[in-house]
């Protein structure tokens, strides 16, 4: 028979490993649930990112529309991004501005941090945290309305539009400090809005910016030619005209009209994880880079027996880059104090329990869920390209010819005035 005293000393450690099996089943269940976060936004949303891709836009927004029920507050703002590119893309002009007007109110009050999400993301990841959306994806919505408003032929809302992508991105610049540039298809489409009100030195102040900021721009230089000499801005037109000799640029005739095409050509990057060492450190923390879905093949356009090849005037695979990249260095700093938080809670947990492996099983707990955010907004285009023409008034039957899928659309041009024409080629 044992000896009760025995029994008594084997009772606290017997409670000891019941306590150590108690936590390590917790400690499963917890990773089950963290790995479960794997199955995040961006997983949820294949399905409908693939009808969209096939321009099933119908049942791309059914998908959408049912996510939206179900989905966590942290994701509406993504939601509100995609459902507003679909419709923008299935040619749903006013519907499509209605839902970006939505997720431009909610981008303003997510911009207000929360000091209690900010905490309890230190102590969990960044996937928990509300989507604020990436500095160029907020400068998207106000591009994405301005062509809306574009399509329904309203000008002056555009030019709106166009003016917030500017002050937005310049407020970014000069007080923020960020090293960010202007967006060349935000200058290039205000300098058609312009030409099109017929404000002739609006239009090539805007021209020029976007030459400024995209050099190669080849044919799409025409309006600025023909506006400088225009404009009597005789400096600007002999240095323009000496880099540009074969840009025909003659004045346009009497009831000509013009049409601008603007392709929305490819797939956005997506976020992957990659590790980086903090300041040399020594400590590898995970963070969020860019990789591009496939390149964009070259998208012609042809109306009228003239075909153009649509030039590029905006990449956002490399202005997602460059925004990303200013942010990796706060985000260090960030993980790494989230570390130092969890390290902290760990202690005063083992402390508590008197036992240090306690600690240490809380702290690998903490960490399990250690993985950058990968959530973006994936139905933009890679880039923007545009074509443009001359034509007679009336109406067009234009071709747009991307590899495997060329597809065709009606336009009517007004003597006068410049149209646009928006399309999205995968």
């Amino acid at each position: 028979m044992s000896n009760p005293s025995d029994i008594a000393s084997r009772a606290p450690r017997a409670s000891v490993r019941l306590t150590g099996v108690r936590w390590g089943l917790l400690f499963i269940t917890a990773l089950g649930l963290l790995s479960g976060c794997a199955s995040d936004y961006v997983a949820r949303t294949a399905s409908a990112r693939a009808a969209y891709q096939s321009s099933d836009y119908p049942r791309a927004l059914q998908e959408l529309d049912g996510e939206q029920k179900n989905a966590p507050q942290r994701d509406q703002l993504l939601l509100l991004l995609d459902k507003g590119m679909v419709l923008h893309a299935a040619g749903q002009w006013e519907v499509s501005t209605k839902v970006l007007a939505e997720a431009d109110r909610l981008v303003g009050e997510l911009d207000i941090t929360s000091v209690s999400e900010e905490a309890g993301v230190l102590l969990s990841n960044e996937r928990r945290r509300a989507y604020r959306g990436e500095d160029f994806e907020k400068l998207m919505i106000s591009v994405l309305q301005a062509l809306n408003y574009a399509q329904l032929g309203r000008d002056e809302d555009a030019l709106v539009e166009v003016r917030r992508v500017n002050e937005r991105i310049e407020k970014m610049i000069t007080d923020e400090k960020k090293p960010y540039e202007q967006l060349a298809i935000a200058r290039y489409l205000g300098g058609v809005l312009y030409e099109d009100q017929r404000e002739w030195d609006s239009a090539f102040i805007d021209y020029m910016k976007a030459y400024e900021l995209e050099p190669r721009l080849d044919g799409l230089v025409e309006p600025l030619l023909r506006l400088a000499k225009k404009t009597g801005r005789d400096d600007a037109y002999a240095m323009l005209s000496q880099k540009f000799p074969d840009v025909a640029h003659n004045a346009l005739a009497p009831g000509d009209g013009q049409l601008v095409v603007v392709v929305e050509a490819g797939l956005s990057p997506e976020k992957m994880s990659t590790s980086r060492d903090y300041n040399d450190s020594g400590e590898l923390i995970s963070v969020p880079v860019y990789r591009d879905r496939g390149g964009t093949p070259p998208v012609r356009v042809a109306v009228e027996g003239q075909s153009e090849r649509a030039v590029t005037v905006t990449s956002l695979a490399r202005v997602a880059q460059v925004h990303l990249n200013d942010r990796i260095g706060r985000m260090l700093a960030k993980q790494l104090a989230g570390a130092v938080a969890k390290a902290g809670v760990a202690a005063g947990v083992g402390a508590l329990a008197k036992s240090k492996e306690l600690g240490v099983l809380t702290f690998l707990l903490l960490n399990a869920g250690n993985q950058p955010d990968l959530r973006s907004w994936l139905s933009l285009p890679a880039e923007f390209q545009v074509a443009r023409f001359r034509l007679p008034p009336g109406k067009h039957t234009v071709q747009v010819d991307a590899p495997g899928r060329p597809t065709t659309h009606f336009v009517e041009v007004k003597p006068g005035r410049v149209s646009v024409l928006v399309v999205r080629s995968y």
